[in-house]
């Protein structure tokens, strides 16, 4: 009898531990203010870069930063806008400076980021939502395009924090997908990237996270066929 009541459960962003009948309630701790160290240094990268009306802009964390947008598409308008280890608050952060180079698209993939560290989904949800308000009314001709979020493979071991967190990663990736009301342009990456298990293929990733080469030809044949860069 006792054992039913010696579970922990996560309902609303709180911790509910049941013990012997009583409830206490603890909150999921988590951090809007965190950036990355390179934050401040990438940030002044970004801004002194030259900036034109004609650039596609890829914008996101480490997945993002990991590849040379404009040799991996033969783009070279293309412009890295990736800092890794950045979450969704810190996009909006540095956001207005895409804006105000007012380019001719850009491509949002962030998120995972945040799920490791328990920002609840449905605020990362509501910064992909400001995100996309932010550019529609600052640069009203930008053409946006929002990515679902890649899988992740635990067999790895490397990011214990971003592992058995699927959950939230469908969950997200379901609203995005519904993002396209908002006449939002959904580059559904997810399912080109998972094996039988729902998982990240291990061929494209070196660590269950971050892509390898391969996987960024994936990424990029992918947008290629879909028209995306057209």
């Amino acid at each position: 009898m006792n054992s039913l009541f010696n579970k922990t459960l996560v309902l609303f962003g709180l911790i509910l531990t049941i013990s012997y009948g009583s409830v206490q309630a603890q909150a999921v701790k988590w951090d809007s203010t965190y950036r990355p160290a390179n934050f401040p240094k990438k940030v002044a990268e970004f801004k002194a870069d030259v900036k034109s009306k004609s650039d596609v802009v890829f914008l996101g964390n480490s997945i993002t930063a990991g590849t040379d947008w404009a040799k991996l598409l033969d783009l070279p308008q293309a412009k890295n806008r990736g800092i890794s280890g950045d979450i969704s608050f810190g996009v909006l952060e540095r956001l207005q400076d895409v804006i105000d180079g007012k380019p001719a698209k850009i491509f949002v993939l962030i998120g995972i980021n945040d799920i490791s560290r328990n920002i609840p989904d449905t605020v990362i949800l509501a910064n992909y939502k400001k995100i996309i308000a932010r550019i529609r009314k600052g640069s009203k001709k930008t053409k946006i395009y929002f990515n679902t979020l890649l899988p992740v493979n635990s067999s790895f071991g490397a990011f214990k924090n971003h592992y058995h967190k699927d959950e939230h990663i469908l969950w997200l990736n379901d609203e995005i997908r519904k993002l396209s009301a908002k006449n939002v342009t959904i580059i559904d990456l997810y399912p080109n990237f998972t094996d039988n298990d729902k998982h990240l293929k291990a061929e494209l990733t070196k660590d269950g996270l971050h892509l390898i080469p391969a996987g960024y030809q994936v990424w990029a044949e992918f947008l290629k066929k879909g028209g995306y860069l057209n």
